[in-house]
């Protein structure tokens, strides 16, 4: 059985339409997995101090990530990228040992997926530049090693004239 991780940064929860749209994905594509269903502001997360920068001593959370075999983050477009809590959470897994190491002067991955899926959505539109998606396929392809980068994106949700809950149903995955 496949094991699935869905990295929930939605702050409204089940009200979210990011995570409404991310729960299609995996009902649509994940027929034999296991979900774990990791909601980020449960999580009690704080920036890094200087010293957990240095140390890095709790991997759980790297360790968890490096051993799902596919991923799904669930992250609503924020200020021209994600809300905060996602980058906290990338901070605590960038661990050298963990979720990748070095040979010679390159970062290798260390992870087991080979496929993160990033599901977004946007009051308005976001247009070429999508930089919370960008930044994640960046820091998954080149750092941990996952080679294949899915995004699933619905825009225009509270503009006028919109039907958000008609748009998002409207969104086809293939």
């Amino acid at each position: 059985m496949k094991k699935v991780m869905l990295i929930d940064c939605c702050v409204r929860g089940v009200h979210s339409r990011t995570l409404m749209l991310a729960h299609r994905w995996l009902a649509e594509q994940e027929r034999d997995s296991q979900v774990e269903h990791l909601r980020l502001y449960q999580l009690n997360l704080a920036p890094l101090s200087a010293q957990e920068v240095e140390q890095r001593k709790d991997t759980a959370l790297g360790e968890q990530f490096a051993q799902a075999d596919e991923i799904v983050v669930a992250a609503p477009y924020w200020d021209l990228s994600f809300p905060s809590i996602l980058k906290v959470y990338l901070e605590h897994i960038c661990i050298a040992g963990t979720t990748f190491h070095y040979v010679e002067d390159q970062a290798v991955g260390l992870c087991r997926a080979k496929r993160l899926v990033y599901v977004s959505t946007a009051g308005g539109y976001v247009g070429q530049r999508h930089l919370g998606e960008e930044y994640v396929q960046t820091l998954c392809q080149t750092l941990f090693g996952i080679p294949d980068f899915v995004g699933i994106r619905c825009e225009g949700l509270d503009l006028p004239g919109n039907d958000p809950e008609q748009l998002v149903a409207m969104v086809r995955f293939g």
